[in-house]
């Protein structure tokens, strides 16, 4: 009862404004959507308590916008993130994660219809676990104690022996136990490669050095953030495709002139079909919905003012979905980013963020995205398939703790 004496200040201070804005959305005649209104809002809970942080500490967790406001959880520096998220890059690169990715795929289209959700977070997961050297037989423990952590979400606060929140926090302790002993190894065996070597050795080549909570602490949110927006996005793409043939056709396309599986990013720049589904399915359906900052100083925003070390809520659903920022933004268009001129702007990345809390993952998701992209269009069109929807997509959409399509929504390929 005293942790939830405890998260009720914080409640009320989510809701009451967002009830205030729901009734005079309804005062004007217009519909509010209840689900989409408090998702949003009860994620800023649910993230404290999934990665150990405190109520203060969750306003850090994800990436930050501009220079102006900075997150409360320590974060690496940019040159540390850059080699880190360069080195995770290259492990994406090495042929047996596309060989495992490729073989999910022809299993698609061997079985004819999949719950793509289902199937594109199961090879995320084991996608993640393969690129952190993790041994195949170790494989089922990790994803026991991983699905141990997830059961956080949902756990009532009672922590007594054999429920929820006792099992999530124990398996979140037998996870970072496991991480510091990989740190180790990385230390002691400093010419492998891999994931979490590259990562170490970029943390510890850096002028700032930081401590092995902080690098535990990242490499976990990188397993963790990574396989479920990933995966979320994966399912958007093979359901934009199977709704939209004339996007397939063009993939399709474009898997044929390119004829491989790109394997650096310097071979991106030959997929823009495949980059601009990427990128147009995070801007209609980001993953992460909003961003959790505290102002560093006072601010004014049209006519509000701000004082220094407000929490503030950055909703990254809006800007995606802004008149001022995309044209039509309600449609799905490969063409705002084909035919593009000039570079990619901050606010395109939003999903990502940039300066001190930018990404981790970010130029790794891209790579694997895109490769996904061509993989799948390759392994359909030798299969002579295409993927079709066979079931509604709106109905059963969740927004918290990340946005994803329902579990139900089948693709056929045929």
């Amino acid at each position: 009862m005293r942790q939830i004496d405890n998260l009720r200040p914080s409640i009320a201070r989510i809701v009451a404004p967002r009830l205030d804005g729901m009734a005079s959305a309804l005062e004007r005649g217009e519909g509010v959507d209840l689900h989409r209104g408090f998702a949003l809002a009860v994620s800023m809970l649910v993230f404290a308590e999934l990665f150990g942080l405190s109520r203060d500490d969750m306003f850090g967790l994800a990436a930050g916008i501009g220079a102006i406001v900075e997150g409360l959880a320590p974060h690496a520096s940019d040159r540390q993130l850059a080699a880190a998220d360069a080195g995770s890059a290259r492990v994406q690169a090495r042929s047996p994660a596309l060989r495992r990715a490729r073989a999910r795929v022809q299993a698609w289209c061997d079985r004819g219809e999949v719950s793509i959700l289902r199937e594109t977070g199961d090879l995320m997961l084991k996608l993640i676990f393969s690129f952190m050297g993790i041994p195949a037989q170790d494989l089922p423990g990790w994803h026991r104690k991983y699905r141990q952590l997830l059961q956080l979400i949902v756990a009532p606060p009672v922590d007594l022996p054999g429920l929820p929140l006792r099992r999530g926090r124990a398996a979140r302790d037998w996870i970072d136990a496991q991480l510091r002993q990989f740190v180790r190894d990385a230390r002691a065996h400093a010419a492998r490669t891999g994931l979490i070597n590259d990562m170490v050795s970029a943390f510890d080549r850096s002028d700032d050095a930081l401590s092995d909570d902080v690098l535990v602490a990242n490499i976990r949110l990188l397993l963790l953030g990574g396989h479920d927006t990933t995966a979320s996005t994966m399912a958007w793409i093979v359901i934009e495709l199977a709704r939209q043939p004339v996007l397939w056709d063009a993939l399709v396309e474009e898997a044929q002139r390119v004829g491989a599986v790109p394997t650096r990013h310097a071979d991106l720049a030959q997929c823009p079909v495949a980059e601009a589904l990427f990128r147009e399915t995070l801007r209609v359906h980001p993953p992460t919905t909003l961003v959790l900052r505290r102002a560093l100083q006072e601010l004014q925003l049209g006519q509000r003012r701000i004082p220094a070390g407000t929490h503030l809520c950055i909703p990254l659903l809006h800007f995606s979905t802004s008149a001022l920022l995309h044209e039509a933004p309600d449609q799905f268009r490969l063409a705002r980013w084909l035919q593009r001129t000039g570079p990619i702007r901050p606010v395109d990345m939003l999903q990502f963020a940039t300066g001190p809390h930018v990404c981790i993952g970010y130029h790794l998701v891209w790579l694997e995205l895109v490769q996904f992209c061509i993989a799948l269009a390759l392994t359909m069109h030798k299969a002579g398939v295409r993927p079709r929807l066979l079931s509604g997509v709106e109905k059963g959409r969740r927004y918290y703790p990340t946005a994803h399509p329902s579990m139900t929504v089948r693709i056929g390929f045929s």
